[in-house]
């Protein structure tokens, strides 16, 4: 890809929150395709941190599930003044896909999940939960998008977004989109933005914690619903680590 016309713009739908002033062609990175076999499982783990990121950081996976077959993604992005997870995601009969995201993030920095998820097929199911924490003049966006074809009876697909803002000046943005033609289904969205619960600060200053680490536990805990289908510990406490490392300095 070369050349800036070939450059996505805001008038994108899957691009209108972006940092697309950022973006050079070079950025854009090529689909990963990934396909998952007839009753298989596939997890991939995704963290974008200091370690690992430059300042632009694009991650685009296609995958293809099979039928009676898992996939699994969980990621942080944590670090990168602009950072993308792009995922597309198509279901066969009885599959499943489960997302657990994370964003955080200050300064004026975007961080972001951007999700298509076609149900083809019937009977298959989805759960996508996204947390965002951010300050400053940072942003963090989740666009996600379910499509359910005529015939993709059965279909139980769900998203929930929720955003923490820890400062005035800091923006979450939720985008959920879902073209149904099917008429057997359920399917779910939630989008939720707010600060820090008062009520639970007091309550756990009063019984001696102080307010760093009240203020500590409570977004510990708000960001750990994202890892909840995750059942790999090992996996879950990297994931946290990466997201606390960037929030304990500013917490």
């Amino acid at each position: 890809m070369t050349g800036t016309l070939d450059l996505p713009t805001r008038k994108d739908e899957a691009w209108r929150y972006a940092a697309v002033e950022k973006l050079r062609a070079e950025d854009l990175t090529d689909w990963r395709t990934i396909d998952v076999a007839a009753g298989g499982t596939m997890r991939e783990i995704l963290v974008v941190s200091d370690e690992n990121a430059g300042e632009i950081e694009i991650h685009r996976l296609r995958v293809n599930v099979a039928e009676g077959a898992r996939c699994e993604i969980f990621g942080v992005i944590a670090s990168a003044d602009y950072a993308r997870v792009e995922v597309e995601v198509t279901l066969g009969r009885g599959a499943h896909f489960e997302l657990g995201g994370i964003t955080v993030g200050g300064r004026d920095t975007v961080r972001e999940f951007v999700t298509r998820v076609v149900h083809a097929e019937p009977e298959g199911t989805s759960n996508q939960t996204v947390r965002s924490v951010h300050w400053g003049q940072g942003t963090g966006n989740f666009l996600g998008s379910i499509d359910v074809v005529r015939h993709a009876q059965k279909t139980d697909a769900a998203q929930d977004f929720k955003g923490l803002l820890l400062e005035k000046g800091a923006s979450v943005n939720a985008v959920p989109q879902l073209e149904i033609f099917a008429d057997d289904v359920k399917c779910a969205h939630g989008a939720t933005v707010g600060q820090l619960d008062e009520a639970a600060r007091f309550y756990m200053a009063a019984r001696g914690l102080t307010p760093e680490l009240s203020r500590r536990l409570l977004v510990q805990a708000f960001i750990g619903d994202a890892l909840v289908g995750l059942k790999d510990e090992d996996a879950q406490e990297r994931l946290m680590r990466a997201a606390l490392d960037k929030l304990d300095k500013h917490l």
